[in-house]
């Protein structure tokens, strides 16, 4: 499970570099290797962008909790999922 407050990112719109935190998952740029973590897959797994890439992506906004009927805090909120722009610019091209 992703922690909340955390951006989720989709898997598919990712290339394998990017998924095995090789990458950027912004830029797409290898070396010097990224190294700020910005958010995870679903599976848990850790995505990275370059110093430069990661100031641009959106902070996550923390869904609102909510009181079921028992009286607990609903928890299980996963965050938003978010396509990298490499991704959305490519699907427009």
């Amino acid at each position: 499970m992703v922690p909340q407050g955390e951006l989720r990112f989709d898997p598919s719109a990712l290339s394998a570099a990017q998924r095995e935190g090789d990458a950027c998952v912004v830029c797409h740029k290898r070396w010097p290797r990224p190294r700020v973590r910005v958010g995870r897959l679903p599976d848990g797994r850790e995505v990275v962008a370059c110093d430069d890439c990661a100031p641009v992506l959106p902070v996550p906004r923390s869904r609102p909790r909510t009181t079921r009927n028992d009286g607990e805090r609903d928890t299980d909120a996963e965050g938003p999922v978010v396509e990298p722009a490499s991704a959305t610019a490519a699907a427009v091209e």
